[in-house]
């Protein structure tokens, strides 16, 4: 029932405020799509604020965040129409956004997920130095393979890109693989 966050920066700021207690063994940071940003801009903020940084970011289905937007924003968009771009994203199964009552109830959430990654301003910092995995989907028709690339961008350290069969969600039908390849990364071993 608490108001959703609707900027990344404030977010971010809650997220560091309850994680730095916790970060005093080595860790790392997944993030899925908007999970992505999340994670980079959190570790970012950690290597400001108290000087730690993850031991691997791993990247899922976002683009790298120096690049422009590409896709018009719809968060603010009549509920209709973006129920419309919802069903587009194929992330959200069919019968939940045609069940009224589930969606009177997420529609807020929903909007805010977007509005925290539509109204996004990168600015420049130097690159992480942990070492950065980035993941896609061969059939996602929203991040592609140049988009994941450019992560490599975002370290001083090593990068590395993996593609697996899937559209946006890839994670859901590929996830075998995917859990993987984060083991074989948090090993040395990728």
């Amino acid at each position: 029932m608490e108001t959703p966050f609707t900027g990344l920066s404030p977010l971010v700021q809650v997220l560091a405020q309850a994680l730095v207690p916790l970060l005093d063994k080595p860790f790392a940071f997944f993030g899925h799509s908007l999970g992505a940003l999340v994670g980079f801009e959190l570790a970012r903020r950690l290597r400001r604020q108290s000087g730690v940084q993850p031991v691997r970011l791993f990247v899922s289905a976002g683009r790298a965040p120096q690049l422009p937007p590409r896709d018009r924003p719809i968060h603010a968009l009549p509920a209709r129409e973006f129920l419309v771009e919802l069903s587009r994203l194929n992330g959200t199964p069919g019968e939940l956004l045609e069940d009224a009552e589930f969606m009177r109830i997420m529609l807020p959430v929903l909007r805010a997920d977007f509005a925290v990654y539509e109204t996004y301003v990168y600015s420049t910092e130097p690159p992480l130095d942990c070492s950065i995995s980035s993941f896609g989907g061969l059939q996602d028709r929203r991040v592609s393979r140049g988009d994941l690339e450019a992560w490599r961008d975002q370290t001083s350290a090593s990068s590395s890109l993996r593609m697996f069969p899937g559209d946006h969600f890839f994670l859901n039908t590929a996830q075998p693989l995917l859990l993987q390849a984060l083991s074989r990364d948090l090993r040395g071993d990728g």
